[in-house]
């Protein structure tokens, strides 16, 4: 397909690279009619090159890469990258670009390694912060690359604040007995269904109604491993009661808010009250933690717990749900009470 005249080529360069296709803007022409080109970026794919290219038609921005500074070079990422990450992600990022003030005026090819680690190391923030800046440093410089503003990522050489360690306390058997007593009061059968479950806070969250199989009493669900995506977890026979009158409330996700999906931020200030309210200090993850020990301690097979919680397991072979397997579930997470 022939491109109109002035409106830019995408052209394959030799070799073995991992980005073949350069994209360049038709910006003159020169004594002899030729038309003089200024790069874009580069692409994977002819296809991802025309709408590259079609894009900054659409909408030109400063190609004069000498000239951007990291502030430009963040709005433009900002405009044109940061829609495809996730909200809570985009919100942290933001928040690090804040950090990095001192760099809003340079030029963004002059930016070495020690002034981003300067703005890590003086931020005077946790490991959380620290490693967004670094984050943020990371998605600039792959797009700088993209945009042959820069030859080298400087962000690889950073360092941030590693994560501590975290203690996790398992709830006490009176403690669960202490939920027991008030589980009509508002969320608390949410933590209830934490405990006996294993499941994670997003994994929780995510549920939808038709995930239950009230008849077969089962919810399937899951993520953020291969072992643990879709998994199949019975419900057990106490918390029975909550999830039937959740999912005849008849919202999209079990577990919903003024009848949308229930965030995690807003979820951790309901935990707080929960918690609060019977002089507790525990957090969300601590559940899981609590599900994994009670099982161990009932006796519970080591297949049936991994298979519950979405562990990888030498003991855990193919994942296959067979009517047996299920029952194998269901007969072991009765042993908690």
């Amino acid at each position: 397909m022939k491109l109109p005249n002035g409106y830019g080529t995408v052209a394959k360069l030799s070799g073995n690279r991992r980005k073949p296709y350069v994209v360049r803007k038709t910006i003159g022409w020169n004594e002899k009619k030729h038309p003089i080109c200024q790069t874009i970026g580069y692409c994977a794919t002819r296809e991802e090159g025309l709408i590259l290219l079609a894009e900054f038609n659409k909408s030109p921005w400063d190609i004069d890469h000498n000239r951007t500074t990291f502030e430009d070079l963040y709005k433009l990422w900002e405009e044109k990258k940061m829609p495809k990450l996730g909200k809570g992600n985009q919100n942290n990022l933001r928040a690090a670009y804040n950090h990095c003030k001192a760099l809003f005026d340079m030029k963004y090819n002059t930016i070495k390694a020690y002034h981003m680690q300067e703005c890590i190391d003086q931020c005077g923030r946790g490991y959380s912060t620290q490693s967004a800046i670094k984050n943020l440093f990371n998605h600039l410089d792959k797009y700088a690359l993209e945009m042959d503003i820069i030859t080298r990522a400087y962000s690889d050489l950073l360092t941030s604040e590693s994560i501590p360690e975290t203690s996790r306390t398992p709830f006490t058997e009176d403690e669960i007995n202490r939920l027991w007593k008030i589980k009509t009061e508002p969320w608390v059968d949410s933590v209830l269904t934490f405990l006996y479950t294993g499941f994670r806070i997003s994994e929780l969250l995510d549920l939808k109604i038709e995930n239950i199989n009230l008849g077969a009493g089962t919810i399937q669900g899951g993520s953020k491993t291969d072992a643990g995506k879709n998994r199949i977890v019975p419900i057990h026979p106490r918390i029975e009661e909550f999830v039937s009158k959740r999912v005849l409330e008849g919202e999209e996700y079990l577990f919903s808010y003024n009848g949308d999906k229930c965030d995690i931020n807003r979820y951790y200030r309901i935990w707080e009250v929960v918690m609060m309210s019977l002089d507790m200090n525990h957090k969300p993850h601590e559940c899981r933690h609590t599900f994994r020990s009670r099982m161990d301690s009932a006796g519970a097979n080591k297949r049936c717990i991994d298979l519950i919680m979405g562990h990888k397991s030498n003991d855990v072979g193919e994942r296959v749900y067979t009517h047996k397997t299920i029952q194998e579930l269901k007969d072991a997470i009765k042993l908690i009470m």
